[in-house]
Protein backbone atom coordinates (compact mmCIF):
# COMPACT_ATOMS: atom_id res chain seq x y z
CA UNK A 1 0.00 0.00 0.00
CA UNK A 2 0.98 3.45 -1.03
CA UNK A 3 1.90 5.57 2.29
CA UNK A 4 1.74 8.84 -0.29
CA UNK A 5 -1.83 7.72 -1.50
CA UNK A 6 -3.42 7.31 2.18
CA UNK A 7 -1.73 10.39 3.45
CA UNK A 8 -3.59 12.21 0.13
CA UNK A 9 -6.71 10.57 0.66
CA UNK A 10 -6.98 11.47 4.08
CA UNK A 11 -6.54 15.60 3.25
CA UNK A 12 -8.83 15.12 0.66
CA UNK A 13 -11.39 13.89 3.35
CA UNK A 14 -10.46 16.88 5.42
CA UNK A 15 -10.64 19.53 1.90
CA UNK A 16 -14.28 18.14 1.09
CA UNK A 17 -15.84 17.95 4.26
CA UNK A 18 -14.42 21.83 5.21
CA UNK A 19 -15.89 22.63 1.56
CA UNK A 20 -19.34 21.15 1.93
CA UNK A 21 -19.53 23.74 4.88
CA UNK A 22 -18.40 26.99 2.58
CA UNK A 23 -15.10 27.39 4.52
CA UNK A 24 -12.15 28.78 3.07
CA UNK A 25 -10.00 26.58 5.25
CA UNK A 26 -10.47 24.01 2.71
CA UNK A 27 -7.99 25.56 0.54
CA UNK A 28 -4.90 24.98 2.07
CA UNK A 29 -6.29 20.61 2.76
CA UNK A 30 -7.01 20.33 -1.16
CA UNK A 31 -3.62 22.23 -2.02
CA UNK A 32 -1.63 19.17 -0.13
CA UNK A 33 -3.77 16.42 -1.61
CA UNK A 34 -3.35 17.36 -4.68
CA UNK A 35 0.20 18.01 -4.65
CA UNK A 36 0.75 14.61 -3.29
CA UNK A 37 -1.89 13.05 -6.10
CA UNK A 38 0.94 14.29 -8.76
CA UNK A 39 3.21 11.52 -7.60
CA UNK A 40 0.02 9.03 -7.01
CA UNK A 41 -1.31 9.27 -10.68
CA UNK A 42 1.85 10.14 -12.59
CA UNK A 43 3.13 6.46 -10.85
CA UNK A 44 -0.67 4.95 -11.97
CA UNK A 45 -0.19 6.12 -15.73
CA UNK A 46 -3.29 8.36 -15.24
CA UNK A 47 -1.04 11.25 -16.55
CA UNK A 48 -4.38 14.09 -17.34
CA UNK A 49 -5.09 13.27 -13.54
CA UNK A 50 -1.54 13.88 -12.58
CA UNK A 51 -1.53 17.15 -15.12
CA UNK A 52 -4.95 17.91 -13.67
CA UNK A 53 -3.27 18.23 -9.72
CA UNK A 54 -0.81 21.03 -11.10
CA UNK A 55 -3.90 23.03 -12.03
CA UNK A 56 -5.95 22.05 -9.18
CA UNK A 57 -3.12 23.99 -7.15
CA UNK A 58 -2.78 26.91 -9.47
CA UNK A 59 -7.07 26.66 -8.74
CA UNK A 60 -7.10 26.25 -4.67
CA UNK A 61 -4.41 29.56 -4.55
CA UNK A 62 -6.85 31.45 -6.90
CA UNK A 63 -9.99 30.17 -5.12
CA UNK A 64 -8.67 30.78 -1.32
CA UNK A 65 -8.31 34.57 -2.85
CA UNK A 66 -11.39 34.55 -3.91
CA UNK A 67 -13.13 33.22 -0.93
CA UNK A 68 -11.37 35.10 1.22
CA UNK A 69 -12.56 38.09 -0.52
CA UNK A 70 -15.98 36.85 -0.74
CA UNK A 71 -16.78 35.72 2.76
CA UNK A 72 -13.79 36.70 5.05
CA UNK A 73 -11.75 34.07 6.94
CA UNK A 74 -14.58 33.60 9.52
CA UNK A 75 -18.06 33.61 7.35
CA UNK A 76 -19.30 31.34 5.03
CA UNK A 77 -19.24 32.88 1.22
CA UNK A 78 -22.38 32.98 -0.19
CA UNK A 79 -23.53 31.34 -3.43
CA UNK A 80 -25.38 30.98 -6.42
CA UNK A 81 -26.41 29.87 -9.47
CA UNK A 82 -25.11 29.82 -13.54
CA UNK A 83 -27.80 31.20 -15.78
CA UNK A 84 -29.16 28.72 -18.50
CA UNK A 85 -26.88 29.94 -20.75
CA UNK A 86 -23.73 30.09 -18.97
CA UNK A 87 -24.51 26.35 -18.19
CA UNK A 88 -24.85 25.50 -22.18
CA UNK A 89 -21.76 27.19 -22.50
CA UNK A 90 -19.81 25.27 -19.49
CA UNK A 91 -20.90 22.08 -20.46
CA UNK A 92 -20.06 22.60 -24.31
CA UNK A 93 -16.44 23.98 -23.41
CA UNK A 94 -16.12 20.67 -21.00
CA UNK A 95 -16.55 18.21 -23.40
CA UNK A 96 -14.77 19.81 -26.27
CA UNK A 97 -11.70 20.16 -23.81
CA UNK A 98 -12.72 16.29 -22.68
CA UNK A 99 -12.64 14.76 -26.21
CA UNK A 100 -9.86 16.84 -27.39
CA UNK A 101 -7.53 15.98 -24.61
CA UNK A 102 -8.11 12.53 -24.72
CA UNK A 103 -7.50 12.44 -28.85
CA UNK A 104 -4.22 13.66 -28.06
CA UNK A 105 -3.57 11.57 -24.76
CA UNK A 106 -4.47 8.54 -26.99
CA UNK A 107 -2.61 9.45 -30.00
CA UNK A 108 0.96 11.03 -28.45
CA UNK A 109 1.13 8.98 -25.10
CA UNK A 110 0.57 5.31 -23.09
CA UNK A 111 -1.97 6.40 -21.22
CA UNK A 112 -3.85 3.90 -19.68
CA UNK A 113 -7.16 5.16 -19.46
CA UNK A 114 -7.25 7.79 -22.09
CA UNK A 115 -11.08 8.94 -22.91
CA UNK A 116 -11.99 7.79 -19.19
CA UNK A 117 -9.00 9.86 -17.68
CA UNK A 118 -9.33 12.74 -20.54
CA UNK A 119 -13.62 13.24 -19.45
CA UNK A 120 -12.22 13.36 -15.52
CA UNK A 121 -9.72 15.82 -16.23
CA UNK A 122 -12.01 18.28 -18.29
CA UNK A 123 -15.03 17.78 -15.80
CA UNK A 124 -12.90 18.79 -13.22
CA UNK A 125 -11.37 21.57 -14.39
CA UNK A 126 -14.81 22.84 -15.14
CA UNK A 127 -15.58 21.80 -11.96
CA UNK A 128 -13.09 23.59 -10.35
CA UNK A 129 -13.84 26.93 -11.43
CA UNK A 130 -17.27 27.05 -11.02
CA UNK A 131 -16.29 26.36 -7.11
CA UNK A 132 -13.93 28.88 -7.51
CA UNK A 133 -16.64 31.23 -8.53
CA UNK A 134 -18.80 29.79 -6.00
CA UNK A 135 -21.78 28.32 -8.25
CA UNK A 136 -23.80 25.52 -7.25
CA UNK A 137 -23.31 23.47 -10.56
CA UNK A 138 -19.84 22.82 -9.33
CA UNK A 139 -21.35 19.71 -7.20
CA UNK A 140 -23.44 18.24 -9.88
CA UNK A 141 -20.19 17.65 -12.11
CA UNK A 142 -18.23 16.73 -9.13
CA UNK A 143 -20.82 14.17 -8.47
CA UNK A 144 -20.57 12.57 -12.21
CA UNK A 145 -16.93 12.73 -11.89
CA UNK A 146 -16.80 10.70 -8.31
CA UNK A 147 -18.90 8.23 -10.57
CA UNK A 148 -16.32 7.73 -13.33
CA UNK A 149 -13.40 8.51 -11.00
CA UNK A 150 -14.16 5.61 -8.61
CA UNK A 151 -14.95 2.86 -11.72
CA UNK A 152 -10.84 4.31 -12.96
CA UNK A 153 -9.77 3.72 -9.95
CA UNK A 154 -10.40 0.37 -9.17
CA UNK A 155 -9.65 -0.41 -12.58
CA UNK A 156 -6.08 0.85 -11.65
CA UNK A 157 -5.95 -0.63 -8.41
CA UNK A 158 -5.85 2.53 -6.35
CA UNK A 159 -8.16 1.16 -3.97
CA UNK A 160 -7.80 4.13 -1.07
CA UNK A 161 -8.46 6.44 -3.80
CA UNK A 162 -11.53 4.91 -4.75
CA UNK A 163 -12.59 4.55 -1.07
CA UNK A 164 -11.51 7.93 -0.68
CA UNK A 165 -13.91 8.80 -4.34
CA UNK A 166 -16.88 6.92 -2.74
CA UNK A 167 -16.61 9.44 0.30
CA UNK A 168 -16.40 12.73 -1.93
CA UNK A 169 -19.49 11.49 -3.69
CA UNK A 170 -21.61 11.40 -0.41
CA UNK A 171 -20.01 14.82 0.46
CA UNK A 172 -20.58 16.26 -2.92
CA UNK A 173 -24.23 15.27 -2.46
CA UNK A 174 -24.34 17.00 0.89
CA UNK A 175 -22.33 19.67 -0.77
CA UNK A 176 -25.24 20.19 -3.39
CA UNK A 177 -27.81 20.16 -1.18
CA UNK A 178 -26.65 22.70 1.42
CA UNK A 179 -25.18 25.12 -1.36
CA UNK A 180 -28.85 24.73 -3.12
CA UNK A 181 -30.25 25.38 0.38
CA UNK A 182 -28.12 28.53 1.12
CA UNK A 183 -28.63 29.89 -2.51
CA UNK A 184 -32.12 29.68 -2.41
CA UNK A 185 -31.56 31.79 1.34
CA UNK A 186 -29.69 34.09 -0.02
CA UNK A 187 -32.23 34.51 -3.27
CA UNK A 188 -34.85 35.11 -0.62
Amino acid sequence: MNPIEWLAAALGVANIALLVRRSVWNFPFGMAMVALYVLVFWEARLYGEAGLQVFFFAAQLWGWALWLRAGGQDSRVPVRWLSPMGRAVWLSATAALSLNLGWVMHRFTNAALPYADAAITGASIAAQILLGLRRVENWVLWIVIDLGSIAVYLAKGLYPTAALYVLFLGLSVMGLREWIAAARARAA
